[in-house]
């Protein structure tokens, strides 16, 4: 017998070396045991020397191990093993044979560590630790694989200005903004009581839940009972569904656009007769410019008075959006509102859009996730946003993001460093300005304080530079 021990439970460097070397010098799968830690095993030998000879497996199965190797079953390596022999001695297209008892069992694996990977990246709630001057967050979940280490580049990725902590019974994944380091399992202790980031994680979901869409059942199963110990927002659902019913008849029972609004005025969004906008409105409904109308919903053109000084763009409809035609209705659109009112600015005045007119998104399940657009399909809509700043002709434009701003000025734009400042139009005046969703995306108790407060301060310069605008562009 040929004993293989690895360095940990994902090691998948040795498991590579140790399969060459037992492939290529003949050892069959029936004489090797796989093992991670120190075995007894008074009958064990060492594995073979390193053979001559080649060795070279189909790309797919490779694959299918790398992934598989992450599975919490002791028989994987030997499984990986039976079907990576297979293939060496000559089954190349082994993976072919579905009804395979070795190949069935592993793509189940694969499956099973792919849902388990699709719930770390939705289900990690990161807590604020503060220790002396220092802040770092730290997150605690219970995969069901050993699936740590190939997601740590994933987090790093969507929070790399962010020191954290991932902590699990298995492995605990550590960055601190320029270095990753593993260290062992965790206990659920570990993670602080006092969690600051809670009330927004709580918040955040109720903006997003719509009682009209509700299914009981499709929702536990994206997000099972077992991960709502872990989750904040957790704590809302029974509330949120008790009350789904009578929120969905509130929404239906909400005034149409033109019914008067709260202030006396109505909303001008009837096309006007031989108009533009009003031709380009139902033109649009039929627009073919992009692909991205093959899976969207609905065509969502802007909102508000014909004869608004303030123009609002956006980069593209959301999926509450999608939904209702509708633009800035989800919670980026509730965060623009409250921003709005600070800044003075009432909203029913102005006209907002967006420089793509439907939602492009990725499917994960039954969730549409936001897809930014691409040049081409921001320069393809131009075509409608054109007839809407010529329609509208606002004295001051609000570019809301990279793309409203490409969309505008032709160009690629640096957000952050250009934004709060006035910039001449042919027509009139621009400012850029972050996107409210950019804020909603902030991990950061403070950070996303400073970055709102800056959001306002923009929006205030614009109420400044725009003058009185409640009865329209007259007076």
């Amino acid at each position: 017998m040929h004993a293989v021990v690895l360095a940990h439970e994902v090691d998948w460097q040795g498991f590579r070396a140790a399969v060459r070397k037992l492939a290529v010098a003949g050892v069959a799968p029936e004489h090797v045991v796989w093992s991670v830690r120190e075995a007894d095993d008074l009958f064990a030998q060492d594995p073979p020397p390193e053979a001559v000879g080649g060795f070279v497996l189909p790309r797919n199965l490779v694959s299918l191990a790398e992934t598989v190797i992450q599975a919490r079953d002791p028989s994987r390596f030997a499984l990986l093993y039976r079907l990576i022999w297979r293939a060496h001695r000559g089954e190349r297209h082994v993976l072919e044979r579905i009804t395979d008892p070795d190949v069935d069992r592993a793509r189940r694996l694969a499956q099973s560590i792919r849902r388990d990977t699709h719930k770390m990246r939705a289900f990690v709630r990161f807590r604020v630790v503060r220790d002396g001057g220092l802040t770092r967050h730290v997150a605690w979940f219970e995969p069901q694989h050993f699936i740590v280490e190939s997601n740590a580049g994933f987090f790093i990725r969507r929070f790399a200005g962010m020191k954290w902590s991932i902590l699990t019974p298995y492995r605990s994944a550590h960055w601190d903004g320029q270095e990753l380091c593993f260290t062992e399992g965790a206990r659920p202790s570990d993670v602080p009581d006092d969690d600051q980031l809670a009330e927004y994680w709580r918040v955040y979901f109720a903006s997003i839940f719509n009682p009209a869409r509700l299914k009981v059942g499709a929702m536990q199963s994206e997000m099972p009972r077992k991960y709502w110990k872990n989750l904040p927002e957790a704590a809302a659902i029974p509330e949120l569904v008790a009350g789904a019913a009578a929120r969905t008849q509130a929404m239906i029972e909400q005034p149409r656009l033109s019914d008067p609004l709260p202030s006396g005025r109505r909303r001008v969004v009837a096309p006007r007769a031989n108009s533009a906008w009003g031709q380009a409105v139902q033109d649009a409904k039929g627009c073919r410019r992009c692909e991205i109308h093959r899976h969207a919903t609905q065509i969502v053109f802007g909102e508000g008075p014909l004869d608004a000084a303030i123009m609002l763009i956006g980069e593209q409809p959301g999926d509450h959006e999608d939904i209702a035609g509708k633009p800035f209705v989800g919670p980026a659109g509730q965060l623009l509102d409250q921003a709005l009112a600070e800044a003075g600015l009432d909203r029913a005045a102005l006209y907002v859009t967006n420089a793509v007119k439907h939602f492009k998104y990725v499917s994960r399940g039954r969730r549409r996730l936001h897809a930014r657009p691409d040049a081409g399909e921001i320069q393809a809509c131009r075509w409608w946003l054109d007839i809407e700043r010529a329609e509208i002709a606002p004295r001051m434009t609000v570019l809301l993001g990279a793309s409203a701003g490409e969309a505008v000025l032709g160009r690629k734009v640096e957000v952050l460093r250009e934004r709060g400042v006035a910039m001449n139009l042919a027509d009139g005046l621009a400012v850029l300005t972050v996107h409210p969703s950019f804020l909603l995306r902030l991990p950061d108790e403070a950070a996303r304080r400073r970055e709102y407060a800056a959001f306002v301060a923009d929006l205030r310069l614009v109420a400044r530079l725009a003058g009185p605008i409640s009865a329209g562009k007259e007076n």
